[in-house]
């Protein structure tokens, strides 16, 4: 798949097949992932691939009071909890911010990095849902997270049930100012 044909036609799938990620897929697809840029190649993100049935569905009835995405969880053959280590994207060695823009540059890799493991998993042949409500406090005590990481996305990934159209796109004149 050329790159520009799978950033146009990557889209959010919420209904999966039965059938199995492997291990191996997973891995590839976080392989691909680690490549995102981050902030000084700080490298923060992580990744946590949840195949265990009981435990997907134990993130999903305390992890999230959003009935769709409870739904998602629990059907996709993986959950991937995405969580970043806290306190470098942006920051200097001395813990002081690098710019004016905060902790913002921890959410802006998070974000690079989600991309790029959601294309991978286009390329794969996979569909893919990031989700952004959850409850992060109990995703982190039912995973057991490690303190100084926080949970950036829950991301179902799996073999996709049915073909999801384009949503109507702004055109460039809509989006672009050329000064």
């Amino acid at each position: 798949m050329e790159l520009i044909e799978g950033i146009k036609s990557r889209r959010s799938i919420r209904k999966f097949t039965d059938e199995k990620v492997t291990e191996e897929e997973i891995r590839r697809i976080v392989d691909t992932a680690r490549f995102a840029p981050t902030w000084k190649n700080s490298q923060t993100a992580r990744y946590i691939a949840v195949i265990d049935p009981a435990l997907k569905e134990k993130v999903a009835d305390e992890g999230t009071s959003f009935e769709q995405n409870r739904n998602i969880i629990k059907a996709a053959p993986v959950l991937i909890v995405q969580t970043t280590v806290d306190k470098r994207s942006g920051y200097e060695r001395d813990g002081s911010f690098s710019t004016s823009k905060g902790t913002h540059w921890q959410s802006y890799d998070a974000g690079l990095c989600g991309e790029a493991l959601v294309l991978a998993a286009h390329e794969a042949g996979l569909g893919s849902v990031i989700m952004g409500i959850y409850d992060e406090a109990k995703v982190i005590e039912v995973l057991g997270i490690p303190e100084g990481q926080s949970v950036s996305a829950l991301i179902a990934i799996g073999h996709p049930a049915e073909e999801a159209q384009a949503p109507k796109r702004k055109e460039v004149e809509d989006i672009l100012s050329v000064r």
